[in-house]
């Protein structure tokens, strides 16, 4: 087991090839990057610089190639596909560009879905998807299907979906990408705060560096490896939407 002095989360030499012999494509050639537990991460790059190849790994949807992956002092690469099943369901949320919310379902049967996975009873259910719709400011919407709210308010009950399992990690792929500017601030101050106030760690990924602003660490990778690291990065304050 991880001692608290050890990061969350470790790569180290991670490679991922796909394919094989003359059309094996290398997304990754040998990843190093710790993640402390209570960090904010954008992670940026452009397309075909393993960014997303690196998130896969890190929400174990995908496994490397080579390398180790250790979360919270466990060899994630030496897990079977089931044992990865139940990380997920127990350690990690995830936010989507496209919300990905049942459509003729109101906010907060789509918030339960996690715990209904889980086998939660419906009062227990009920109680943490309420909890859940009130931290991201929705808890009088719970009974809207995502047709009867706005993008920025369909996003926020995805958000409310991730965390309603109080999970230690939270990751967001392009959760700003489909929201105007006044819209994308609203949920990147969300997540800032839930980062602070319930210490989630949130790993991002955007294109964006007005939303990689709000994160206290970005990761910039470049041709299947991290090519620099900043830290540091003051957070509360808002940036200049251009």
């Amino acid at each position: 087991m991880a001692s608290s002095a050890d990061p969350l989360i470790r790569l180290r030499n991670v490679t991922k090839a796909y394919g094989s012999g003359a059309t094996q494509f290398q997304a990754l050639k040998g990843v190093d990057l710790d993640i402390q537990a209570g960090d904010f991460v954008a992670v940026m790059g452009p397309s075909g610089s393993g960014k997303s190849t690196t998130m896969n790994i890190l929400g174990c949807l995908d496994v490397p190639t080579a390398g180790e992956f250790l979360f919270k002092g466990v060899h994630i690469e030496r897990l079977d596909r089931d044992q990865r099943a139940l990380l997920r369901r127990k350690y990690l949320g995830f936010v989507f560009q496209g919300f990905n919310l049942l459509a003729r379902t109101s906010a907060l049967e789509n918030v339960e879905l996690p715990l209904l996975y889980r086998g939660d009873e419906k009062k227990a259910r009920r109680a943490l998807a309420m909890g859940a719709l009130e931290k991201v400011g929705l808890d009088q919407w719970w009974d809207h299907t995502p047709g009867e709210l706005s993008g920025g308010q369909q996003q926020r009950v995805a958000i409310a979906r991730a965390i309603v399992t109080q999970p230690d990690v939270l990751l967001a792929d392009e959760p700003t990408g489909n929201l105007d500017s006044e819209r994308s601030v609203e949920i990147m101050e969300l997540l800032t705060d839930l980062n602070r106030a319930s210490n989630i760690t949130v790993l991002m990924v955007t294109h964006e560096p007005d939303m990689a602003a709000f994160a206290r660490t970005v990761v910039h990778f470049k041709d299947g490896l991290v090519e620099r690291i900043e830290r540091g990065h003051q957070q509360g304050v808002v940036p200049e939407m251009r």
